[in-house]
């Protein structure tokens, strides 16, 4: 019984890693300087591959890099400490091309 409650915690991070982007509904982005602000806190992680930020749609998504994952406490903190407020956090099996794309959102 240990070994398979063990096997289910080494597994569940992994499930959480094959998200393609995490994406998060954030309040309080105003102008470019919150999304440079947002972009250069979320870039200072390890496992960021990516970051687009969306004034208009008030969204924030992040790409990670393969087989790493950034935990959604950590990003809300990293926000909340920024000034911003979560609304929500998703992990979405879309690439961060296709959100720039859905948000027409430049490169």
């Amino acid at each position: 019984m240990l070994k398979r409650m063990f096997l289910a915690i080494t597994v569940l991070p992994m499930v959480a890693a094959s998200a393609a982007t995490i994406e998060m509904d954030v309040n309080g982005l105003v102008c470019a300087f919150c999304a440079q602000g947002i972009e250069k806190a979320l870039r200072a992680f390890p496992a960021t591959d990516d970051v687009v930020v969306s004034l208009e749609q008030r969204l924030v998504a992040v790409a990670t890099k393969p087989g790493q994952d950034i935990a959604d406490d950590v990003l809300r903190k990293a926000l909340v400490d920024a000034g911003y407020s979560v609304k929500a956090i998703r992990r979405e099996d879309e690439s961060l091309d296709a959100v720039r794309a859905r948000l027409k959102v430049k490169p």
